[in-house]
């Protein structure tokens, strides 16, 4: 049976440049297309744009997709730029993004197979929840400042 994986990813950023955070969910797909929960994660990533966290947390679920040297991995983000730009849909324009995209297609090459999903907000809210959970405890702990 091949090595699959699902990675559900977000990013966020609480005013736009502000701080952010980013998250995953990894899966591997079982026989009969069973999911077993992997791992979760969520971390503050100081200040940056939404689309700046979207890529930094698919980065960062990447990274830990290829510690289990995955036959295919599929990604579903609810990050149309992001999943459209790593698609060839839409060309990256932004000074910004553009190394963070370079990043990714890197990663990507050391994939097998690798697919992107769009999928609605509704449906990424484990990753959505690893987000807010590391704004939370930053928070909490007093790391960073939310703008009201």
């Amino acid at each position: 049976m091949k090595n699959n994986l699902i990675i559900y990813t977000d990013g966020g950023a609480r005013g736009n440049p502000g701080p952010a955070a980013i998250g995953y969910v990894a899966f591997a797909v079982k026989k009969g297309g069973a999911l077993q929960e992997l791992t979760r994660k969520g971390e503050t990533i100081g200040s940056a744009t939404n689309n700046q966290a979207e890529y930094r947390a698919l980065i960062a679920a990447l990274a830990y997709a290829l510690t289990h040297k995955p036959d295919v991995v599929e990604v579903r983000l609810d990050s149309e730029l992001v999943g459209k730009q790593l698609r060839g849909e839409y060309r990256v324009k932004d000074i910004d993004l553009k190394p963070l995209y370079a990043q990714a297609k890197q990663l990507e090459l050391r994939c097998k197979r690798i697919t992107y999903t769009l999928i609605p907000r509704e449906l990424n809210k484990d990753a959505d929840r690893e987000v807010n959970r590391a704004f939370d405890a930053a928070v909490f702990s007093s790391q960073i400042m939310i703008p009201q």
